[in-house]
């Protein structure tokens, strides 16, 4: 059974979590002087999911495993260990439906992060924010072991339904929505399950397609919500020979990229979205390609980052 399947026995059809997916895939034109016509990019907003993220996607697809399963019961807390958007859209689905969620994030993460997460009831335990994302996920495993029946701990890192969730919702939204016509996928590396999940439906649906993930080009990095994989505990769900390779982001051209996004096309983005945008494009001028249509994850928007150095 698909994981949304079991969503109408959550939820009636009209309320917020049925709106999750079907996202906007919107083409640029301003950042991308230099490529022929024929080369076209364009980003998929997942912004515009009802928690502000393509983590809804995930998170929900997880947190209906857990339910249909039987592994997540009244009573039981959501917990697990986020950077933060995965955890606003677990607070979110936990508003919904009504059960308490606790969360394990770096301590450097955004104000705005943080602020969001209190706004829907959230409890945080902050973790070493010199230890990034893995500091996080090491406190979650430490809470689970000391009180294992409270909680329900889906692990974005190691659950399959994290990737599953795109195979079902995102890499076809793509297909659809590029007429299948795509040729060129691009989405950075947080859990990874966003741009396997996704590779697994466009190798499916448009066999031609090359998938790349994209993660920052060294271990200590200003991209928040990107992993670097080769200096970070690596998940179970990523599976790099899946994909047609690995892309390096530096944070500055990250950055860079970020602002001449909002500042060119008016799409005000996060910066893992200019990181990603500024490898595909890195990536087709070394391919010297003639035509193309890339398709670009846009993670989330700008307004999570305002406190960040990216825009000081």
């Amino acid at each position: 059974m698909a994981l949304f399947d079991v969503l109408a026995e959550h939820a009636p059809p009209d309320s917020l979590l049925w709106r999750v997916g079907n996202t906007p895939l919107v083409r640029l034109s301003r950042v991308v002087e230099g490529f022929p016509p024929e080369v076209e990019f364009w980003v998929k907003l997942e912004g515009a999911n009802p928690g502000g993220s393509v983590k809804d996607r995930a998170a929900l697809g997880m947190v209906l495993d857990g339910l249909s399963s039987g592994r997540f019961s009244a009573g039981k807390a959501l917990l697990d260990s986020t950077s933060g958007n995965t955890g606003i859209a677990y607070a979110m689905i936990g508003a919904h439906l009504g059960f308490p969620v606790e969360l394990c994030l770096p301590a450097n993460c955004s104000e705005e992060r943080r602020r969001i997460l209190f706004a829907y009831g959230a409890t945080l335990h902050l973790s070493d924010p010199l230890l990034g994302s893995d500091g996080a996920i090491l406190l979650s495993r430490e809470l689970l072991s000391r009180d294992p029946e409270r909680y329900f701990k889906p692990d974005q890192y190691n659950n399959p339904a994290n990737p599953r969730a795109h195979e079902e919702t995102t890499g076809p939204e793509i297909f659809r929505q590029t007429r299948g016509r795509v040729t060129h996928f691009f989405a950075g590396i947080g859990t990874s399950g966003t741009v396997i999940g996704a590779a697994r439906a466009l190798r499916r649906l448009a066999p031609g397609a090359r998938c790349f993930a994209v993660q920052p080009a060294e271990g200590f990095h200003g991209i928040e919500g990107l992993k670097h994989m080769p200096s970070s505990i690596v998940p179970s769900i990523w599976k790099p020979e899946e994909l047609d390779g690995v892309l390096p982001a530096d944070t500055d051209a990250a950055y860079d990229m970020t602002k001449r996004l909002a500042r060119r096309e008016g799409l005000f983005v996060g910066q893992s979205t200019g990181a990603a945008v500024r490898a595909a494009m890195d990536h087709l001028r070394r391919a010297e390609a003639a035509s193309a249509v890339a398709v670009i994850i846009s993670p989330d928007g700008g307004d999570k980052y305002l406190s960040t150095r990216v825009w000081e």
